[in-house]
This record gives C-alpha cells, sequence and structure tokens, in this order.
C-alpha cells in the first residue's frame, strides 16, 4: 500500500509541476524540469539534511524517474482533456501533498526519530517540492501565502501519531491519514480558511 502510494504521489506532482510550466508557456523541456522538480525537490531537500544518499539517485529507486516521465509525458498528451487548467492543477497538488506527508513520516520512522522531527519532514517532503516549482515558475509559493498549506501537513502528521497509538494496521493508517490531508486542503480552499498575516506596527 504505501509503496502503491508514494508512485501515485510521484505521478501527481509531475503532473502539478507539468501543468504549471505549460501554464507558463515553457518548451517541452522546460516543462520537463518543472516536473521533475516538482516531484524530487522536497524528498532531495529531506534527504540532503538526513545526511542520507538522495533517494531519486540510487538505482533501485529509478522506478520513480520513469513514473514522474510518464506523469509529465499524460500532462504533455492530455492536457487539452484537462479543461480547468487550475482545478487540475490544485487536485494533483492535493494529492501530492497528502501522500509526499506520508512518505517523509515513514522515512523519520524508520530511522527512529522522534515523532515531532517525523511532522517536520513529511511536512518538507510533501511542501518543498510545490515551492521549488513555484520559484522556478515566478510564482510567490502557497508556503508563504494566508492560504493554509504546511499547517495541514502538520496536522496530518499528528493525527498519523494518533492513530499509531491505537495499533491500526499500517493500510488503514495510511489511507486515513492521506484522506485527512487531502480533504482539509480542499476545505481550506473552497471555504477559504486562511492564516492571517502578522501585522507589526509602523511597518
Amino acid at each position: 500500500m504505501f509503496e502503491f502510494l508514494e508512485v501515485i504521489g510521484v505521478a501527481a506532482f509531475a503532473m502539478s509541476g507539468s501543468l504549471t510550466g505549460m501554464h507558463k508557456k515553457m518548451d517541452l523541456f522546460g516543462v520537463f524540469v518543472i516536473a521533475l522538480a516538482t516531484s524530487f525537490g522536497g524528498g532531495t531537500l529531506r534527504d540532503v539534511l538526513m545526511g542520507e544518499k538522495v533517494f531519486w539517485l540510487k538505482t533501485e529507486n529509478l522506478v520513480y524517474i520513469y513514473v514522474a516521465v510518464v506523469g509529465y509525458l499524460l500532462a504533455v498528451f492530455f492536457h487539452k482533456k484537462l479543461e480547468y487548467f487550475r482545478i487540475s492543477l490544485f487536485l494533483f497538488d492535493t494529492i501530492g501533498l497528502g501522500i509526499y506527508t506520508l512518505v517523509g513520516l515513514e522515512k523519520g520512522l524508520n530511522f527512529g526519530l522522534n515523532p515531532v522531527v517525523c511532522v517536520a519532514l513529511g511536512t518538507i517532503t510533501a511542501c518543498f517540492g510545490g515551492v521549488t516549482r513555484d520559484i522556478l515558475c515566478a510564482e510567490v509559493p502557497n508556503l508563504f501565502k494566508q492560504e493554509i498549506y504546511a499547517t495541514i501537513c502538520v496536522a496530518g502528521g499528528i493525527v498519523f501519531f494518533g492513530l499509531k497509538k491505537i495499533n491500526l494496521d499500517n493500510e488503514v493508517l495510511y489511507l486515513i491519514t492521506s484522506i485527512f490531508i487531502i480533504t482539509v486542503r480542499l476545505l481550506a480552499v473552497k471555504y477559504k480558511w486562511q492564516i492571517k498575516p502578522l501585522k507589526i506596527e509602523n511597518f
């Protein structure tokens, strides 16, 4: 189940990056670069922070590169079928957010790290691919807007560890956590839940 969700996350972020690149009128190579940066940006930063060999550079993990390429090709060839560019981009980004949070959490657990650190790793893994995508596309990343984004990943991490204490099967645990993050993200956008900006006097 976990490996399956991870593959879905890579494909979703690759499509999210591809759609953003096409929206910015980039050429095919530019779109491809954005697709890979979105898919692997968060995981790369996570592995660097942990002193690990970057996951997608490992021979046994080449499947993730293949999946990212497939996601890129699907977005390129079928973008006309995706009538609402912004909606499609948002949905793929949301799916990736939910699944990549789980990937970071599990990575931390496999290293025996403290739950707080695991939640931080989950948030980094989920958010920084999108941050890389937005920076390369000259956009203000969602992470730095009033829109609730990273906070949802943190909440998802708390739900994950809360459910883990009652000894749920891993498959159920992964499913509930990812659905929670995706659902809260959808609701946050629909109802415009936001974190109010910090106001400092005389600035």
